[in-house]
């Protein structure tokens, strides 16, 4: 894919009206300090667009990237542990639910996991919920990068075979450090 426009054209928050774009919307969804904003900056190949940060919880609401007036990245606020109340932590996951099954331009929710860990019971029943509600949904494996080469094949497959129901799924390691998997991405957007 070919990047000639990259513009955040759309931000909502736990009480915004979700929008009609018209157009294809592809969601990026996991939980807090998963990559989320790394990887959706390295497919816009934009350094600091989406905020980053080492601190969890920090996309606090649906972030919508316009490229080329074709399609958006919907950025979603990260489940499970952030440094917000329990009720904050309640109304994105309100919101988040409300995107996810109200959205008609919803093509494709890529669901995030952190490659170097055992899936938690947030991205188990997340990934269950997605699957019973009939959501179109890929699965990618982030921070790739980070583990040992002499290991990396059996940690993915291990990854893969722990989650119920990925093995009907895409499945992609993805680096936001080298682009691993940026083009399987762009393929199934495309």
């Amino acid at each position: 894919m070919k990047l000639r426009k990259v513009n955040l054209d759309i931000v909502c928050g736990i009480t915004s009206t979700l929008p009609e774009t018209g157009m294809p919307e592809y969601a990026f969804l996991g939980r807090s300090n998963v990559g989320k904003s790394s990887l959706i900056n390295s497919l816009m190949q934009r350094k600091n667009y989406a905020r980053t940060s080492s601190d969890p919880g920090k996309t606090q609401t649906i972030n919508y990237y316009n490229i080329n007036d074709e399609l958006y990245l919907v950025d979603l606020p990260g489940y499970g542990y952030a440094k917000v109340s329990r009720s904050t932590r309640q109304k994105w996951g309100r919101m988040i639910e409300r995107y996810l099954l109200n959205s008609s331009s919803l093509r494709l929710v890529f669901l995030l996991i952190d490659s170097r860990h055992a899936p938690t019971e947030d991205d188990r029943l997340m990934l269950e919920w997605l699957i019973y509600n009939s959501i179109p949904t890929a699965i990618i494996a982030t921070k790739a990068d980070k583990l040992k080469n002499s290991t990396r094949d059996a940690e993915l497959d291990k990854l893969r075979s722990s989650l119920d129901g990925a093995e009907n799924l895409e499945f992609i390691s993805y680096s936001s450090v080298t682009g691993e998997g940026r083009e399987e991405i762009y393929g199934l957007m495309e």
